[in-house]
């Protein structure tokens, strides 16, 4: 198991399809945390990412906005409590012209 204390960047995905997505750019998987609070219900997965720890979240499912996202960081910061730099980084959307 992996200790809590390690890690310093905190990765908040709003969609499923988001969370796998991120669990791509890890260059190693940890084991699941040692300790998370009692009040805490975010699933997560641990890893590096370079240099960094790096813990990653997903909202719940069906469950979208801004009062959602604060409560995942909320649960994050209490059983993660060494992290510096946060992120909410999602897939947008967007198309390129390819020019023929």
């Amino acid at each position: 198991m992996s200790d809590p204390a390690g890690y310093t960047v905190g990765w908040i995905c709003a969609l499923p399809v988001e969370y796998i997505a991120a669990q791509e750019f890890l260059d190693e998987e940890h084991d699941r945390p040692s300790f998370v609070s009692p009040n805490d219900a975010n699933d997560y997965t641990l890893g590096k990412m370079g240099e960094h720890n790096v813990v990653i979240a997903v909202l719940p499912d069906g469950e979208y906005g801004t009062a959602s996202a604060a409560s995942v960081a909320t649960n994050m910061l209490s059983s993660f409590h060494n992290i510096r730099i946060g992120l909410m980084v999602g897939i947008g959307g967007g198309c390129t012209k390819r020019k023929p």
